[in-house]
């Protein structure tokens, strides 16, 4: 085909070919379907978020003078975080490798607010919140994140190097030490063992020997040692969890056996939804750490085990980009990411469980906490990222992240 014998459009000017398939190409990646790994991730995310937003309405409402304030806070954060989620989620990945410095700077900035007097929280004994315009929030949550992705941006770095130590510990594990500290300066043990379980997760999902483990965890046991002896009320909780029949109930046991309490009154059906008594002043923290507490008294055995499914999908969905992905950035990242939270929900429900002391950690999605919910709906906004790099679910769609190739003839070709 000619020049002169070429497509025209209807003020006479030639259609250019190549501009037209571009814009099938692209319409047509638009409506590709989601890959397995992302429906996964998303939908148990918002089944989460929901659900948590029922339970946290329920256990608040045994508040007489205002029962639905704190749902109503809990739903607002949950309308900013699952449209930011889905923002995320359209990000590329590079631009997560690009912020790694700058949101890990910003964080621990952040979280070194709580030593500042006037701004700081505290309450039941840890230091970990911050209060400015009215506004409170905990910036270690934003911690977690930030150093995920700042661990797995430097490994990538270092990918051809992680078989020598000290490649592998410098810088990653001296600033871990700062970040962690500034957090255990604020006495919250718990949030500071979530983020160690992070690191230990990117580490292990980098390719690490694991003889290279030995001397993190060392230093992790001698620490929490340390911090757990310097305080009488941590060193009674531990005591507690390791000889329960021997602790008070009205005291140092008293929150841990309502805990149970409530999971055993509900049986396997539970009392119904609404019908809790433990949250009518019989367990603090109902809507915070011990939200399972009240999922277990209310739903029952079913119930929890609806949660546990919950997590357990959301594990295999993040393990699936693992196994299937080429990008170390993104095995690092979704390595830490999942070994947070889904870590923490283990060490959440073994609280309320009694197989480990309490220790002030939120259940992810569901307990009540605004920064916290907002963290793990970013995070999963990463992960739904990283899920668009995956092959689609239809067999016959093309990969994420690739443009079909079409042999366009040259107009040389075409003259004849």
């Amino acid at each position: 085909m000619t020049q002169r014998n070429r497509p025209r459009s209807a003020d006479g000017e030639p259609v250019d070919e190549r501009r037209g398939l571009a814009a099938r190409v692209t319409l047509g990646r638009l409506f590709t379907p989601p890959s397995t790994e992302f429906v996964m991730i998303a939908s148990t995310a918002v089944l989460l978020t929901l659900f948590g937003l029922v339970m946290v309405l329920s256990a608040t409402s045994a508040n007489p003078t205002a029962p639905f304030d704190d749902a109503l806070k809990q739903g607002i954060f949950a309308l900013i975080g699952l449209p930011l989620m889905l923002l995320i989620s359209r990000l590329p990945v590079k631009f997560f490798g690009r912020i790694a410095w700058p949101a890990l700077i910003l964080a621990t900035a952040l979280q070194l607010l709580v030593f500042v007097p006037g701004i700081r929280v505290s309450s039941y004994g840890n230091t970990n919140w911050i209060k400015i315009a009215g506004f409170q929030l905990q910036p270690s949550e934003f911690l977690k994140l930030a150093l995920v992705l700042w661990i797995a941006y430097v490994l990538l770095r270092k990918q051809a190097r992680l078989g020598i130590w000290h490649h592998v510990f410098i810088p990653v594990v001296p600033v871990s030490i700062l970040v962690i500290g500034t957090v255990i300066g604020g006495s919250d043990l718990g949030t500071a063992m979530v983020l160690v379980l992070a690191v230990l997760g990117c580490l292990f999902f980098s390719g690490v020997k694991l003889r290279l483990f030995i001397l993190p965890l060392v230093l992790g046991v001698i620490v929490v040692l340390f911090y757990a002896l310097s305080s009488e009320n941590r060193m009674t909780r531990i005591l507690a969890a390791l000889n329960p029949e021997a602790c008070d109930i009205k005291d140092e046991c008293y929150q841990a056996v309502h805990g149970v309490w409530g999971m055993a009154n509900g049986g396997i059906f539970g009392v119904g939804l609404g019908n809790s008594q433990e949250k009518y002043g019989w367990l603090p923290a109902a809507a915070n750490d011990y939200i399972f507490a009240i999922v277990g008294e209310e739903l029952g055995l079913i119930g929890s085990l609806i949660v546990l499914a919950l997590f357990g999908t959301f594990a295999v969905g993040a393990f699936h980009i693992i196994r299937k992905t080429d990008d170390p950035f993104i095995r690092v990242a979704t390595g830490g990411i999942v070994v947070w939270i889904v870590g923490q929900a283990l060490i959440n429900i073994g609280v309320v469980l009694r197989v480990f002391p309490v220790l002030g950690v939120p259940l992810p999605f569901m307990s009540q906490g605004g920064t916290a919910l907002l963290s793990v709906l970013m995070a999963c906004g990463v992960l739904l990222a990283f899920a668009r790099t995956m092959p689609a679910s239809d067999p016959s769609a093309p990969e994420r992240g690739k443009v079909a190739r079409v042999s366009v003839p040259s107009e040389r070709s075409e003259t004849k």
